[in-house]
């Protein structure tokens, strides 16, 4: 075969598969706050800036972190129950200097059905923009390249119609909007703001889905990659848009679905 007098044959077999196919990020000496970090996509995402070798935050609804079966190792606990305005504020006081907050936490609707409207808009939503809000100062002092980075996470019920779960879809429509807003008013505070839109991915909130048989093989068949994805795989795009390689990136909504969305 041909190869092109310009580049550089490298033995594959001398090349280690830890570097050939890993992408490293360094948060090293940096503050992160992830919101609903004990379980799913959260505690992926936690783990994730926590092996980069930030310092993190992780907030959960429950007292205090060993009252969780599995925690994200290395980081900190804030209990933080997003209904309650008053745990916004006690978070808010307490941070300091923050350079990502990840605005993960969320649910399909309240204790009493899960298409309970208010509550859903209220939790994935309304808390969002206040915690958001609450934070800024913090943010801006942060010592990140490029500038402190909020990653708001939705769904995809943002994009599609759907009979159940009005008001979680609802909020995650509108977390786009206000990921946009919130890119125009803290960019002057060297803020950047963006969305992570995560496809079908099994967790504690999804598992029933993924575990159906006929739902798996919907999806899988519905998705170009022929898969459902990895809490994992969505942790890697929101460490992207917090490393100083999306500096020049604000106010985007990344699809991370295996093409799921396109096929619809």
């Amino acid at each position: 075969m041909a190869t092109l007098s310009g580049w550089h044959k490298v033995d594959s077999l001398m090349v280690s598969e830890s570097v050939c196919g890993a992408v490293d990020f360094c948060f090293a000496g940096l503050r992160v706050v992830v919101t609903g970090g004990t379980r799913g996509i959260g505690l992926a995402i936690a783990s994730g800036f926590a092996a980069a070798g930030a310092e993190v935050l992780v907030t959960g609804t429950r007292p205090a972190a060993a009252d969780y079966a599995v925690f994200p190792a290395g980081c900190g606990y804030q209990q933080l129950r997003l209904g309650e305005r008053a745990d916004i504020t006690t978070l808010a006081v307490a941070a300091g200097r923050l350079d990502v907050l990840v605005n993960n936490a969320g649910g399909t609707g309240g204790a009493r059905t899960p298409h309970d409207f208010d509550t859903a808009v209220n939790i994935n939503l309304n808390s969002v923009f206040h915690l958001t809000d609450a934070l800024s100062d913090s943010l801006a002092g942060s010592r990140l390249r490029g500038g402190a980075s909020v990653i708001n996470v939705a769904s995809e019920m943002a994009l599609f119609g759907s009979p159940h779960f009005y008001g979680y879809g609802a909020a995650k429509a509108a977390i786009v909007q206000l990921t946009r807003s919130f890119c125009v008013a803290l960019a002057p505070r060297g803020i950047r703001v963006n969305a992570v839109l995560p496809g079908s991915v099994p967790t504690p909130m999804t598992n029933a889905y993924a575990e159906d048989p006929a739902v798996h093989k919907m999806v899988c068949d519905a998705t170009p990659l022929g898969r459902w994805g990895e809490p994992e795989e969505i942790a890697d795009a929101v460490l992207f848009l917090a490393s100083p390689a999306a500096r020049f990136i604000s106010g985007h909504t990344l699809v991370v679905d295996g093409g799921y969305s396109i096929t619809k």
